[in-house]
């Protein structure tokens, strides 16, 4: 085999590796995970057991990546009609189908599997409800039959929070269910945000996604609605003893800049990216706020 021949091999692998991890959508799983490690510090009053941790870390990227990879494999026709994923590998044909399916059932059976013996049961069981809900709720059922699909199917999304405090404490209490809020609540401004600016993929693929249904107005209403409950459930942590008056500072600020960009998005199309935008930024910082919470007054 000459030098060029070799060459052209290797850069085959290569791409057909990132066609594999593409089907994991690598980033949505690193802002998951973020969500879940972090209330573990605050959890365990900032000694969380790093066995715990790492099993988190690991567990929850498998199950997050394995889910993706299912909606992959059942998406492969809308992704087609949607010039955002037409080129992803399966509506592309690079990778067969079946192999998206296979790869998504044996990472989340290795991510219970992970979860249960690095952090306990319970963490387990959460993680893989969040896999069911997002593979067979959401993107087998709602997605294609409501424009309220990512509100229900926004509750996948949100699992990573009490998978973390799960993991750290053994159980469950109304500071984790108030941040699995944050989420719940957070996902459809951030979503609806997203479905404004590709409304026109939706559409051609048939997806009810709120803006498509009901227009775009009707989606940036509800989509304040939406925001002000995400920041009154990030209050609850500061009332509930799990973090001091600077988290409260910061998730007042933050929450503030949530809901104006929200409410300044009901002029047009010109805030709905930059909404968009600040809602990655908002949850990324407001869970690392709350994860140095324990060192802070």
């Amino acid at each position: 085999m000459s030098v060029a021949q070799a060459l052209q091999r290797e850069r085959g692998l290569a791409a057909v590796a990132r066609d594999y991890l593409s089907l994991l959508k690598l980033r949505v799983v690193l802002l998951l995970d973020a969500t879940a490690v972090g209330v573990m510090v605050p959890a365990a009053h900032g000694h969380p057991r790093v066995g715990s941790v790492l099993a988190v870390f690991v567990g929850g990227a498998l199950a997050a990546g394995g889910a993706h990879a299912v909606n992959c494999w059942f998406d492969r026709d809308i992704d087609a009609e949607m010039n955002r994923t037409r080129r992803r590998p399966l509506p592309d044909g690079r990778l067969p189908a079946w192999h998206a399916l296979v790869l998504g059932v044996v990472l989340n059976a290795l991510a219970f599997g992970v979860l249960w013996l690095g952090a306990n049961l319970l963490a387990a069981s959460l993680a893989l409800a969040g896999a069911v809900i997002y593979v067979f709720v959401y993107t087998m059922w709602l997605k294609r039959s409501t424009p309220q699909n990512i509100v229900i199917g926004g509750s996948a999304g949100a699992m990573p929070p009490l998978v973390g405090w799960a993991a750290a404490t053994g159980h469950l209490d109304l500071t984790a269910v108030a941040l699995f809020g944050v989420i719940f609540f957070w996902t459809p401004p951030h979503f609806w945000a997203l479905a404004q600016l590709i409304k026109s993929d939706y559409a051609r693929a048939h997806v009810p996604m709120l803006p498509v249904v009901a227009g775009e107005q009707s989606a940036k209403r509800q989509s304040i609605v939406y925001a002000a409950l995400t920041v009154a459930a990030s209050l609850v942590p500061f009332f509930t003893g799990s973090a001091g008056s600077v988290y409260l500072a910061g998730a007042i600020v933050l929450g503030v800049g949530l809901v104006g960009i929200s409410l300044l998005d009901l002029e047009g199309r010109r805030w709905t990216r930059r909404l968009w935008t600040y809602s990655m930024v908002y949850v990324a910082l407001l869970f690392a706020v709350f994860a140095v919470s324990p060192f802070l007054p």
